[in-house]
């Protein structure tokens, strides 16, 4: 094991901005809480929270490697749409402790046909700060495909004059 320093630096922050991984035409990952990670002769990269990714396209791998820095990474293939980029995803399940943040973080190989890019989290969602609904809660209550809302159903947010009980007049 070895530790960053002077002659092979490591860093991590905080994205500063949204960030997004995109492959066969979907958003497969969505973060505004992603880690960038700068290391010595490498482009940076950026690792998103298991919980922003949609694993349910993911297949784990056989194929582990090794980095003296940061511990043994194992790799995800995925699959989407009859698409797929064999071991295009990896993860540090367990790093060494200079690099804990990143545990079970997931980084995309953007060599294997997934973009990965910062959003304006503003344009995703311009009211995301003044209170207005969230995009996403608005999404869950759209059709899940079997006609019925995939969430709760609001309360009305207006009168419809004349509308009895059940809305239709």
């Amino acid at each position: 094991m070895l530790k960053p320093g002077p002659d092979h630096p490591i860093t991590l922050e905080p994205a500063r901005t949204r960030w997004r991984a995109f492959f066969a035409g979907h958003v497969i990952a969505d973060s505004d809480n992603a880690l960038i990670l700068s290391e010595a002769g490498y482009d940076p990269v950026v690792y998103f929270p298991r919980e922003d990714v949609a694993m349910e396209y993911m297949s784990r791998q056989e194929k582990v490697t090794h980095c003296p820095y940061k511990g043994d990474a194992s790799y995800y293939t995925i699959l989407m749409d009859g698409e797929f980029a064999e071991n295009a995803v990896w993860s540090y399940e367990t790093p060494y402790e200079a690099m804990e943040p990143i545990t079970g973080r997931l980084a995309f190989d953007r060599s294997k046909g997934t973009e990965v890019y910062p959003v304006d989290d503003a344009a995703v969602n311009p009211h995301h700060r003044d209170g207005a609904p969230n995009v996403d809660a608005v999404v869950q209550h759209t059709d899940a495909g079997d006609g019925q809302s995939q969430a709760e159903r609001w309360e009305p947010n207006v009168e419809t004059p004349g509308a009895q009980e059940g809305g239709v007049r």
